[in-house]
């Protein structure tokens, strides 16, 4: 599990810790069953709060991420590949959702947006 903390954005760590494990989960880089470190192991080697973390493994359990067996650990759940698909894209949307009113609020197009992230994706992934 590869999870990189941005100290100085505004997304909160443990929204932040949410987005990335999800986006692991979905694309299969953390595979069913697969066991999560402990919120204290995590939180040790992010030099985050237990309860930072904690909050995170809360909200992937509640989104049917993670489930959790008591005295053994939290484990990813199984998403069959059209589930994980469809989850793929309701991640996409749910952010979507937050940030489309701040490029509306720029005065920024449709078409313009579109243009911009034809131009900057291909440097983000080679999933084209």
């Amino acid at each position: 599990m590869n999870l990189v903390i941005q100290a100085k954005s505004d997304i909160p760590i443990y929204e932040q810790l949410f987005d990335q494990i999800a986006a692991q989960i979905v694309t299969g880089e953390l595979p069913a069953h697969a066991c999560l470190p402990s919120i204290r192991v995590v939180a040790g080697e992010l030099g985050c709060s237990v309860i930072t973390i904690k909050k995170a493994w809360e909200q992937l359990e509640a989104k049917g991420f993670i489930y959790t067996r008591a005295g053994k650990g939290c484990f990813v759940s199984e998403h069959p590949s059209q589930a994980a698909a469809d989850r793929r894209l309701s991640l996409a949307a749910e952010r979507l959702k937050t940030e489309l009113p701040y490029y509306a609020s720029l005065g920024i197009a449709r078409a313009e947006l579109v243009d911009l992230i034809d131009d900057l994706y291909p440097n983000l992934t080679s999933n084209e």
